[in-house]
């Protein structure tokens, strides 16, 4: 059996340009900032001449970490819904082995056949949204945006949130923000929404994250504002995140090799609730991290983001390797 307690990963076996809200992001300019990166190699253990998939590009930065680590020899596939993301990692990332994809993390089988490959040595999935996608004006991710409420992370397939917002009945749409941002208050936000649609429907973040404040007022205890948890439901849905973690989790094993390593990042229960049960349920997997790990306080200081970041681990069982295992004394 692997070792599984404490809440810190040790190494298996070794060791944001920022830009103004609105301006066009160059291929060498990121916001994003990787999360739990030093984890992620703790959990992944990368050595020169690995094969590594990182199903959700974003920013690049664990795609670069991982690379540096399996060197020349090495190769990392980094996948992304987000065909803009792609282009500007694969320039970030010039000079390194890893070649970007624009795919879904779904399909990471069918990559890797594309390239003669049947199993790799790990994968790592950042879910959620993206600093770069927050500061670009024209998707609607920011509450301050007031560009077209799109909230896709693929802007060539599906419908945009503001196309969902003029579709749905008061009832559906109240229980998708109930059902995937967990919104106590979505019948009442429904309502607002279907009756502003008869005189002039919502076609931008701001005035989404208006009308929600409006509706639905910020109490003094209240951390967050009063439209996170309605834009994360409607961004689950266009974008159905859930049905493609699903998927992903029953179709990844497959592809790790014996002993390889998946760790998924999650952001809100509903996305780490899926992650802890499929791994706890699938025979293929051994849970490395009965807990999931958390930042530190010094990286939440420095990046807010990686406040809500949970990080879970899991082995493929087949034929377990008996080296390298977990020091969790700390």
């Amino acid at each position: 059996m692997l070792a599984k307690r404490g809440l810190r990963l040790q190494p298996r076996s070794n060791p944001c340009i920022s830009f103004p809200i609105g301006r066009l992001m160059t291929a060498a300019s990121t916001q994003h900032v990787p999360v739990l990166a030093q984890e992620v190699l703790a959990a992944l253990g990368p050595i020169a001449g690995q094969t590594i998939v990182d199903g959700t590009l974003g920013g690049g930065g664990h795609a670069r970490l991982l690379a540096e680590a399996v060197g020349p020899d090495g190769r990392v596939l980094a996948l992304d819904r987000d065909s803009g993301a792609v282009e500007r990692a694969a320039e970030r990332l010039r000079g390194l082995p890893v070649e970007c994809v624009h795919a879904n993390y779904a399909d990471v089988p069918e990559v890797l056949a594309a390239r003669g490959l049947a199993v790799v040595d790990g994968i790592v999935l950042d879910l959620g949204l993206s600093s770069d996608q927050l500061a670009d004006c024209q998707r609607g991710f920011s509450f301050h945006s007031s560009g077209p409420l799109d909230l896709r992370f693929d802007t060539t397939r599906g419908e945009p949130a503001w196309k969902l917002l003029e579709r749905l009945s008061e009832g559906h749409l109240a229980n998708v923000l109930y059902e995937f941002g967990e919104e106590r208050s979505s019948r009442r936000i429904a309502r607002q929404i279907v009756s502003r649609r008869r005189k002039s429907p919502v076609r931008t973040a701001d005035e989404l994250a208006d009308l929600i404040r409006r509706a639905v007022p910020r109490s003094r205890n209240d951390r967050i504002d009063s439209a996170t948890r309605s834009f994360q439901a409607l961004r689950i849905a266009v974008n159905e995140e859930l049905k493609w973690l699903q998927v992903g989790l029953r179709r990844l094993p497959d592809c790790l090799r014996a002993d390889g390593r998946v760790a998924v990042i999650s952001f809100h229960s509903l996305e780490d609730r899926l992650v802890k049960e499929a791994f706890r349920d699938d025979k293929r997997l051994e849970v490395i991290t009965r807990r999931p790990v958390r930042a530190t306080e010094a990286e939440t200081m420095n990046n807010s983001r990686a406040r809500s970041a949970k990080l879970r681990v899991a082995a493929r069982t087949t034929a377990l390797a008996t080296s390298g295992r977990w020091n969790s004394a700390h």
